[in-house]
């Protein structure tokens, strides 16, 4: 389970990030994110140059290695870095006014040597209206992320600092930041409950990467190893792929997000991919998809979705690109789980009655930067049975977690371990064999009223196809206190009785007091 929630948090970064925002000035923080985000890259980029530096000019003389060997590099997956773009010249020159051009020749030298990176680091930074002397006082603070003797831990701790950072940019630009990051605490929660462990995860509509981050996090966590996932993605929008780039290689994780950005419906790059996890937080209720030119697409196979809202066109997507024992998790607005509008209510029938849909949770508001109505995560599975789990064949799992998490700050909420650990655990119980469950000395599922229910496919069709959690789970049971009905109807009877009384004579008190200033009843007649 990860120990993270929110934001990550590792003692310092909530300073940086106060004192880095504190140069923006009046530059917006969608550009500002550009300009922070690309230094602590470069930060990475040198600090793992630096390190691997290090070892070979310790052992130059016994193995006859060259600090200033390309290739010494290249073949241990560690990005070459000129001389002019090294971190000690670029803090040389940072108090220069020339620091701009400095910073994007930099840039564009790193680029030339590295060919995954053509196109992907920001090279703006000699724009008039970026303030030099503030750009040199944000190098100076990024800077002050401490170069570690291990490349792992160095990459580990810029990797949460670039993180942290993403989110807070988020925060600052409201509903545009959800374009490019989904909450840590739900992309845990997905993570939580579909298990990467080992295959092929694929999000297409990747933002900036953040379930690939979480994936590669559970399975280092659970005995993993980065090579056991193979990642693909895909994002239309350009500067937020380029993020998802950066992002990516500052965690040292190799991935497929196609040679540059694309539409997912118009030019799908995964065409053949046939994924064991699917992770992805699509756009809401998207009207402008392109789906008036998609009508005869192989991918609807349980409906056309309309061509107002992509929903149900990013679902059957996400079926479409499952392998046969494939699990998808991802996350929509509330009311995909029960539209009838434009033959939407048919398509969600067709994919009920095809036992795709595994679980539906729903989730409190507040939880998202783009929006502060709830949403809600469905799980659907191509073998409901499959890897020796319990054979939970024309059932779905109803999760409601509309009461759950906690704010973070007046608008904000996020689930807390707790929370994530709760419903991750409540799934696996609900999907694992009994005797599994007995022998690991866990406890076995049960329905629990208010909070999840097991629902036959017989039942949703009862309720119509409608896949909110609230219609199964029913009310929360009150505990029973003890006390006889016609007891407490009395003792309750009689505290009412005597506070209407308390308030009559405080009526009387009040209106005595407004006589007295002259203001009794009819003094105004």
């Amino acid at each position: 389970m990860a120990k993270q929630n929110g934001s990550a948090n590792i003692g310092f970064e909530d300073k940086l990030w106060q004192t880095a925002d504190k140069l923006r000035g009046n530059m917006d923080a969608s550009e500002y994110k550009h300009v922070v985000l690309g230094l602590i890259f470069l930060k990475y980029i040198s600090d793992s140059f630096q390190a691997k530096y290090d070892e070979l000019l310790a052992t130059q003389e016994t193995d006859y290695t060259d600090p200033e060997d390309r290739d010494e590099y290249m073949s241990d997956n560690v990005f070459w870095v000129p001389a002019e773009a090294r971190w000690e010249s670029l803090i040389a020159k940072a108090k220069t006014p020339e620091i701009g051009k400095v910073l994007d020749d930099a840039m564009i030298a790193i680029e030339k040597e590295n060919k995954t990176l053509k196109n992907i680091l920001p090279k703006t930074y000699s724009r008039p209206e970026i303030d030099k002397s503030r750009l040199g006082e944000l190098l100076d603070i990024i800077g002050s992320i401490p170069l570690i003797d291990k490349a792992q831990s160095s990459k580990d701790l810029l990797g949460r600092v670039y993180e942290y950072f993403i989110g807070m940019f988020a925060s600052k630009e409201g509903r545009s930041g959800g374009e490019f990051y989904t909450p840590q605490s739900v992309v845990q929660l997905l993570v939580e409950m579909i298990e990467p462990y080992k295959g092929r995860v694929y999000d297409p509509c990747c933002g900036s990467g953040g379930m690939f981050v979480q994936s590669e996090k559970f399975a280092e966590e659970h005995g993993g190893r980065l090579r056991d996932i193979s990642v693909y993605g895909q994002e239309y929008n350009a500067t937020t792929w380029r993020l998802a780039k950066m992002n990516l290689a500052i965690r040292g994780i190799e991935a497929n997000l196609g040679a540059e950005w694309a539409d997912t419906f118009t030019n799908d790059l995964h065409k053949d991919l046939k994924s064991d996890f699917i992770l992805a937080n699509p756009p809401f209720n998207m009207s402008d998809w392109g789906g008036n030119k998609l009508k005869n697409d192989v991918r609807w196979k349980y409906g056309t979705p309309p061509d107002n809202n992509a929903n149900y066109a990013w679902i059957q997507h996400f079926i479409h690109h499952l392998a046969p024992n494939g699990v998808a998790g991802f996350v929509l607005a509330n009311g995909s789980m029960s539209s009838n509008t434009s033959g939407e209510g048919e398509i969600r029938k067709n994919i009920i009655e095809a036992d795709l849909v595994d679980c539906m949770i729903a989730l409190p508001g507040q939880l998202f930067y783009t929006t502060q109505i709830p949403v809600c995560l469905w799980f659907l599975a191509r073998n409901k049975g499959k890897n020796g789990h319990r054979e939970r064949k024309g059932e779905t799992l109803f999760i409601d977690a509309r009461k759950m998490g906690r704010l973070e700050d007046r608008v904000h909420r996020v689930l807390v371990p707790e929370d994530i650990q709760k419903i991750a655990s409540t799934y696996h119980a609900w999907r694992s064999n009994p005797d599994v469950i007995a022998s690991e000395g866990k406890q076995s599922y049960e329905d629990v009223a208010g909070f999840c229910k097991s629902v036959t496919l017989d039942t949703i069709k009862e309720h119509d196809y409608v896949l909110t959690p609230g219609r199964y789970v029913g009310a929360e049971e009150v505990e029973d206190d003890g006390e006889p009905f016609d007891e407490k109807m009395k003792r309750l009877s009689t505290q009412l009785y005597s506070q209407m009384t308390e308030g009559e004579k405080l009526d009387a008190v009040i209106k005595e007091n407004l006589a007295k200033l002259g203001y009794g009843e009819g003094a105004n007649e």
